[in-house]
C-alpha cells in the first residue's frame, strides 16, 4: 500500500494524533535551535571579550618592555668540553687481533 492509501485508512483520531505529535516535534527541534543559537552566540561573545583583554594585557605588556629598552640577553655559557676523551671500545676484529 502507498502512503496515500494509508493515510486514507486511519481514522481521524488516529490522523490528529499524528498530526499533533508531528507539530510538538516540530515546535520541539525549534525550540532546542532557538537555545542551541543562543549558547553559541553567548559562547562567541565570551571568547571576543576574552580576545580583547588578552590582547589589552599583551599589547600593554609590550609598550612597558618597550619603554624599559631592549633587553640585554645574557651570553650564553660556552659548551663544557671534555678533559679526557673516553677510551674507545675495541672492535670485535681488533680484539681477536691482539690475541
Amino acid at each position: 500500500m502507498s502512503t496515500l492509501e494509508t493515510t486514507r485508512l486511519r481514522t481521524p483520531e488516529q490522523a490528529l494524533a499524528r498530526a499533533e505529535a508531528q507539530f510538538k516535534k516540530k515546535e520541539l527541534q525549534a525550540l532546542e535551535g532557538q537555545q542551541a543559537m543562543a549558547e553559541y552566540r553567548a559562547q562567541a561573545a565570551a571568547t571576543r571579550e576574552k580576545t580583547e583583554r588578552l590582547r589589552a594585557l599583551r599589547l600593554a605588556r609590550e609598550e612597558a618592555a618597550r619603554r624599559q629598552g631592549p633587553a640585554v640577553k645574557p651570553k650564553p655559557d660556552a659548551p663544557a668540553k671534555r678533559k679526557d676523551a673516553p677510551a674507545r671500545r675495541k672492535t670485535a676484529q681488533q680484539d681477536l687481533a691482539s690475541q
